[in-house]
């Protein structure tokens, strides 16, 4: 959990703000150090947490969390997390074995182009649970999903449109009806230039997702190229809706990842620049 991105998007564990969608994305960068952020965030917040690994293994970000003060197996065990682990579903569907349990979830892969609900019903199925640890004893907090490169969607053969279908339906369910947040990051290696087939890219994609998020994390290299001291910079863009109806209110910041969290100072005012 990185304290100085907690004051600047103004949040703390101990009051969560319900109904967020938090869109992190990149470009010729890697924001994947953000989602390490949030799902630590979350967990201590106390939330129940329904996380889709569609790029990483559970081992990873457990190895991560360990890092930042958090258990991931704990909250396994506890039933505050459901982690549901892409590349190992993915082959129970690809690669059938007698002794495996076929993930319904994944289902898709066989027809890409009947949609995510399966993934739907997963989410939903794990957002609606009691949240209760086995014993009964403890109660979580009200829903997250965090998803870490739903981008990596549409290399499996589905369409933006489907993407963008699925997180509409996962935000009214666990924003607006559960009163819980999602995160997702999606991803642009290229240009900013619209691809040929723009409808079903990632570009595509990434417009439509943030059009649907309240707040975006846009992660960037440095214009001025690489630089040991400063990892690269960050554009957080709030969307709020005030008398006169929505504003947009932008800010960048630069930052450095270390070993166990990340700093975020204003652009300019590094030590390695003055």
């Amino acid at each position: 959990m990185f304290t100085e991105l907690n004051s600047i998007l103004s949040s703390s564990p101990d009051s969560v703000t319900p109904g967020e969608f938090i869109l992190v994305s990149d470009r010729q960068s890697d924001a994947s150090f953000l989602i390490h952020h949030f799902l630590s965030f979350y967990l201590r917040s106390r939330c129940k947490v329904v996380f889709l690994g569609l790029v990483q293994s559970f081992r990873h970000y457990s190895a991560v969390s360990q890092r930042l003060g958090v258990s991931l197996t704990q909250a396994k065990e506890k039933g505050q997390l459901v982690f549901m682990e892409g590349l190992k579903e993915s082959l129970s569907v690809l690669i059938p074995q007698a002794d495996n349990t076929e993930s319904q979830a994944m289902n898709f892969l066989r027809d890409p182009p009947v949609g995510l609900r399966s993934l739907y019903e997963f989410v939903r199925s794990g957002a609606v649970g009691s949240g209760r640890a086995e014993d009964g004893a403890e109660e979580w907090g009200p829903p997250v999903l965090l998803v870490d490169d739903v981008s990596v969607l549409l290399s499996l053969g589905v369409d933006a449109g489907a993407v963008l279908d699925f997180s509409h339906y996962c935000r009214a369910a666990v924003c607006s009806q559960m009163k819980g947040n999602m995160v997702m990051l999606v991803r642009c290696n290229g240009e900013e230039e619209e691809e040929e087939d723009g409808e079903e890219g990632a570009e595509a994609l990434l417009k439509g997702l943030t059009h649907q998020c309240s707040l975006n994390l846009h992660v960037q290299g440095l214009p001025t190229g690489y630089c040991k001291d400063i990892h690269g910079q960050v554009e957080v863009c709030w969307k709020r809706r005030q008398g006169d109806g929505p504003h947009t209110q932008r800010n960048l910041f630069q930052y450095k990842v270390h070993d166990k969290g990340a700093s975020f100072f204003p652009r300019g005012t590094s030590s390695a620049v003055l």
